[in-house]
This record gives structure tokens, sequence and C-alpha cells, in this order.
């Protein structure tokens, strides 16, 4: 069941960028991919029937944002679903090659080109830009979001859909229009413009960061490490 979003703390930039300056770690990253896989699984949940048609792209950006992408992407393939990673450009730091490396472990294949039978996909997942997002769409990605958005294929946005100011939303019209939105740790102000399935993951955040940012976030029922809001 959807819980209501009229109280919930909605972040400016720089509350984003100050929280997650706070959290940030390697620890953060792998619980904030494994929200974004649990919010995939609510999203097209596996079973017998579907299996073999649930088939997930996850388009990971060059940021922290991207490092989520990944992480999430191996999950998926431990849930069981037919994964495939597109990381236009890669990034050249000890944890994220750390990160491709699990996926080699894994064998989720990983291409720096778009995948072949793009169309092909069930579930788009969109990982590549951040809150720390600002101006217009450089390349690779521009063209990586014209793909995509000429693709029809749903797509979840991992915080902040890509291209969008993360205040004001898709004010260029450049942006994604995704299906689907997982906030992690707290929304953003964008997602007041978004209207269709918005979830947030955060339950990893501690106690500590919630009375010094004065967060009201949503409640977590069970175990579950994603909630949808309304």
């Amino acid at each position: 069941m959807a819980q209501a979003n009229c109280n919930l703390t909605y972040l400016t930039q720089s509350q984003a960028q100050a929280l997650d300056e706070d959290l940030m770690g390697p620890e953060l990253m792998e619980l904030a991919g494994l929200s974004v896989a649990q919010a995939v699984a609510e999203a097209i949940p596996l079973s017998p029937a579907v299996t073999r048609l649930a088939r997930v792209l996850v388009v990971a950006g060059p940021g922290n944002n991207g490092g989520d992408g990944l992480v999430a992407a191996r999950h998926l393939k431990l849930f069981g679903y037919q994964v495939h990673v597109w990381y236009p450009r890669p990034t050249a730091k000890p944890l994220f090659e750390g990160l491709m490396k699990q996926l080699k472990n894994h064998r989720v294949p990983v291409t720096f080109e778009a995948p072949p039978g793009l169309a092909d996909f069930h579930l788009i997942v969109d990982s590549i830009f951040g809150f720390s997002f600002k101006g217009a769409l450089r390349p690779p990605f521009d063209e990586v979001l014209q793909r995509l958005k000429a693709s029809n294929i749903p797509i979840l946005s991992v915080d902040i859909p890509s291209g969008w100011d993360v205040e004001k939303g898709n004010v260029r019209g450049e942006g994604l229009e995704p299906q689907y939105l997982i906030s992690l740790t707290a929304p953003k102000l964008c997602a007041k413009h978004f209207g269709k399935v918005h979830f947030v993951g955060g339950r990893f955040v501690p106690e500590s960061m919630v009375e010094k940012y004065q967060l009201v976030l949503p409640d977590y029922p069970g175990i579950q490490g994603v909630v949808r809001i309304d």
C-alpha cells in the first residue's frame, strides 16, 4: 500500500549534497543500489510466467548515481533478472573498478556502446545523472538519452530523472520522462514534478542524520527497504 507523501522532506540540491557528504561511502552505495534493485522488483515482480521476459538494462553514468546502478545490476542478477549494463563512460576509480569486477564475476554483461536488441528489454534503469547534474546535456549522454526516449521502454530513474534540474524538474525538456522513480535517502524537490510511480529507499539513513537534517521520512513496513508513496 502506498503512503501519503504530503509531510515528507524534499531536499534542495545543497541539502542533498551536504547529506550525501555525511553519508557517502562504499557501504552507502551498496545499500542505495540494493534499494534500487528492490524498487525494480516492486515495479516488475518476478514470477515463473515473466522470468524469461524480465530483461533489465541498467544505464550507468560516470558518478555515484552510476555506481548505484552498477550495484543494483548485481543484485538484480542475484534476484533472477536477466541484466545488461550499458556504461558509456566508465569511471577509473578503485571503487568503480571493484564494482565492475564484481559484475564480471557474476557474469553480468557490460558494454560501452548501446547493446544490440535494445527494444527487447522490459525495463531500463536510468542511473546516469544524480543531484549534482547542472546545465545542458553533453556528449555522449545527449545521444544516450535520445536513444532511451526513442525506445519507448518503461524507465525507472534513480534519485533524479536524468536531464532534470534537481529542484525544478524537466525545465529544458531534454530529460527523461520515466514511469518509475526511486528517490534515495529522501526525495529531492524535483520529485514534486513527478506524477507517476514513486518509491523512496532510505531505510539506511541513521537516526543521527535524521535529527541533524530534521528529516521526515516514510515508514518502512516489515523488513522492506523501499516504500511506494503517493
